[in-house]
């Protein structure tokens, strides 16, 4: 296990607060300015990319910032293992959203959300918060393109979108553009990056059940199962983001046991992008930057011929620190 490392916060955004009630946050008398800390966990098991959830899987696990927690990391660990009874293993702070309009709260103070990005492997959850494993798709099914575009993207989404866009003259073609960009349409390629920004746009065409809250009209919910407050839009910015770093860093080794086949790290991130990726220059790109090294030893649980066993070489986070270690998405 990795010891936690502290990153800078990299820019304030908006979003709701953690399911905590109002009078378990700690709150600063003379601000009255309460925080909270919400925790991205995520595993890769069996080629699929999950995600750790409470309250039956509607929530990320989170908690307020109290006085006797000695730092926010600390805090953050404190709540994951009471609500989940897991340990928490490499994390980093993901972003800080702030934005009273869509909190949540009753009171009228303000909030900041902490949340942090945490990488593991799974292991069974438990304890009174129902805690549990999920898939990322299914709270982002049209992000999911390992077989191809989801036929939802065409049948349902665009469709929606374009009559939202039509929706306002005024605003139509700054509406179809943003459409356009963010779905890979008129000639552009698809982003697998735009997490955030696909989500945000269906949120603000009123097409998932979280824009409803906020005074969007109340049409047929058409985009993935639905979290409480903000989680799902602060899990969208997580897969962001690790999207984004498997390009530059070797966090996938996060995600993998001691010793893997080369088949095996390849479904990790294509998993984790939701995009295929060519065989032979994934291998060759690996073997180019001496990323992991043999161990001596096959496997033959494979289903076919054995396969020989790697590991990641830990030299290569203190070799490449500075420069970074490229690890490309390659388009098949």
């Amino acid at each position: 296990m990795i010891e936690e490392t502290g990153f800078r916060m990299e820019r304030l955004k908006e979003t709701a607060v953690s399911a905590a009630p109002p009078s378990r946050r700690a709150t600063d008398a003379g601000q009255g300015i309460s925080a909270d800390l919400i925790a991205v966990l995520t595993a890769v098991t069996r080629g699929e990319p999950r995600v750790l959830t409470i309250q039956d899987q509607s929530a990320l696990p989170s908690g307020p910032f109290q006085l006797e927690h000695r730092s926010l990391q600390a805090g953050l660990r404190a709540w994951v293992e009471r609500q989940t009874h897991l340990p928490l293993g490499y994390i980093e702070q993901l972003y800080t959203f702030a934005d009273r309009d869509r909190s949540g709260v009753s009171d009228g103070y303000p909030v900041i959300s902490i949340s942090y990005l945490g990488l593991t492997r799974e292991q069974p959850a438990s304890g009174e918060y129902e805690a549990s494993w999920r898939s990322w798709y299914v709270y982002f099914p049209w992000e999911d393109h390992r077989t191809g575009a989801p036929p939802m993207i065409g049948e349902s989404l665009l469709p929606a979108l374009e009559r939202w866009a039509k929706g306002d003259r005024s605003l139509a073609q700054n509406r179809w553009q943003r459409i356009a960009m963010t779905f890979g349409l008129e000639g552009r390629s698809w982003n697998e990056e735009l997490v955030l920004q696909r989500y945000e746009l269906l949120y603000e065409a009123g097409l998932i059940p979280e824009a409803w809250r906020t005074g969007a009209p109340a049409v047929p919910a058409i985009a993935g199962r639905p979290m409480i407050l903000d989680h799902r839009r602060i899990l969208a910015t997580g897969i962001a983001r690790l999207r984004a770093k498997i390009k530059y860093h070797p966090v996938v080794f996060e995600l993998m046991p001691e010793t893997f086949t080369l088949l095996q790290l390849q479904r990790c991130v294509e998993a984790l992008a939701g995009r295929l990726v060519h065989k032979q220059n994934f291998r060759r790109l690996i073997e180019q930057q001496e990323l992991v090294e043999e161990t001596g030893e096959l496997t033959a649980d494979t289903g076919g011929r054995p396969a020989k066993l790697f590991r990641f070489r830990r030299e290569v986070l203190a070799e490449r620190a500075i420069v970074g270690t490229k690890l490309p998405i390659q388009r098949s």
